[in-house]
């Protein structure tokens, strides 16, 4: 639902996770007589058939997550005039309705937690990834609002931050031992630096044009920043001192390098979406040793490192999470609480225990998975929670997330 022409387009096929950028042309084979019949058809048609594949809608939102999805649309300038948005709004929630989800099944189990919510105050924000800051803030990358986001969790205090580059996109979020918060500017193709002190950003521009969907993004244990670019099937490494970066390609074609973590030998590990496999990086050598999953159907696409080493993963596509031994290449798969179609999202490990969210379960759920008892437990999300698509730990150690469609913040207290 948003214009065809640069940077608009590249901004519509990054923010709605198509798997390859696509053009105008490949879309116009949709027309009218295809679509529900209504006061606002002409307009859907033109309008969102020009930079996305119109056949998205088809999975339907709740009438308050059309309302976010219009307000998301809304920040990005698609062309409606504004006199018509209340009939699109109209068409959208009368002939999309929300698809069957599985019901979350919410276990019990010996934990106790309260998970506390905070709305973020730009409508439509499409607060992405949160950061557990070392100060105990916690801090969200509202994409599509250009802003970086934090609340203190302790007053409820919120600010926002407008961010250089009009459209950046922000995506990913770190923070260094100075305070500055880093993020990926999935829109824009650049690394970018926020001051909070000053509010000043600094962008790194990505050194090929190809590096498009700059994505998530984490430090080593000397600093050095490395990051992965999914629809560019590279990874990077930006040394902050200098400014200079250098990009890897994934060894496996159109593979999708999503989250990556740093274990405690200082190597990168990233999952790759786009195929069943997850990889290392050597931070000396920069070789990429891939390690391939079992289940040919496996799409990881969130990581967490255990404190033995272990890489815990979600695999969305199947409804599983699984432990990978990079020592022996061993994997270990358990089928998540609600079912085959729950995708498993955002996900860390912490408090001794896996944490992780069910992205399509209804509600979406917090789980916590024992490794020593390999059992789960789990929490449906106050407000329904979706969609939580990653996960970050705060200064305290207890799991933050950042829920995309019903644009809050959220921290979950382990007592």
């Amino acid at each position: 639902m948003m214009r065809g022409k640069s940077p608009f387009f590249l901004m519509a096929m990054a923010v709605l996770g198509t798997a390859l950028l696509g053009t105008s042309v490949a879309h116009a084979q949709y027309t009218a007589k295809e679509w529900p019949d209504g006061p606002s058809k002409q307009r859907f048609v033109d309008t969102c058939n020009v930079c996305h594949d119109i056949n998205r809608v088809r999975g339907g939102y709740t009438p308050d997550g059309w309302l976010t999805v219009v307000r998301m649309m809304q920040n990005m300038t698609a062309a409606v005039p504004a006199e018509e948005w209340g009939a699109m709004t109209d068409y959208l929630m009368k002939n999309f309705p929300e698809r069957k989800r599985p019901e979350a099944v919410l276990i019990d189990g010996p934990a106790k937690v309260d998970i506390k919510m905070w709305d973020v105050p730009t409508q439509g924000a499409r607060p992405h990834d949160p950061l557990g800051a070392r100060d105990g803030s916690i801090w969200w990358a509202a994409q599509l609002a250009n802003k970086l986001g934090r609340v203190d969790p302790k007053t409820g205090a919120i600010r926002e931050y407008t961010l250089k580059s009009a459209f950046t996109g922000p995506h990913g979020l770190v923070d260094d031992k100075a305070g500055n918060i880093w993020f990926t500017g999935n829109l824009a193709g650049l690394i970018g630096r926020l001051d909070p002190n000053t509010g000043i950003v600094t962008e790194y521009p990505l050194p090929d044009p190809n590096a498009k969907d700059p994505h998530s993004l984490t430090f080593d244990q000397s600093g050095i920043l490395w990051f992965t670019v999914q629809q560019g099937n590279f990874v990077g490494r930006l040394d902050p001192a200098t400014g200079a970066i250098k990009l890897m390609t994934s060894p496996t074609p159109k593979s999708r390098p999503y989250g990556i973590q740093i274990n405690a030998q200082g190597a990168p590990v990233f999952v790759e979406f786009g195929t069943n496999k997850i990889a290392t990086i050597d931070p000396q050598t920069l070789a990429i040793k891939e390690y391939t999953l079992p289940d040919a159907a496996a799409r990881p696409r969130r990581l967490a490192v255990g404190p033995d080493g272990m890489i815990w993963y979600a695999d969305f596509a199947r409804g599983y999470i699984g432990k990978l031994d990079l020592g022996t290449g061993a994997v270990k798969e358990w089928p998540s609480p609600s079912g085959p179609k729950s995708e498993p999202y955002g996900m860390v490990f912490t408090k001794g225990a896996v944490w992780y969210s069910e992205s399509n379960a209804k509600p979406n759920t917090v789980v916590r998975f024992d490794p020593g008892t390999e059992k789960f437990q789990s929490w449906a999300i106050p407000g329904g929670g979706d969609i939580v698509r990653n996960m970050s730990v705060a200064a305290d150690g207890n799991p933050v997330m950042a829920n995309s469609l019903v644009n809050q913040v959220g921290k979950v207290e382990i007592k």
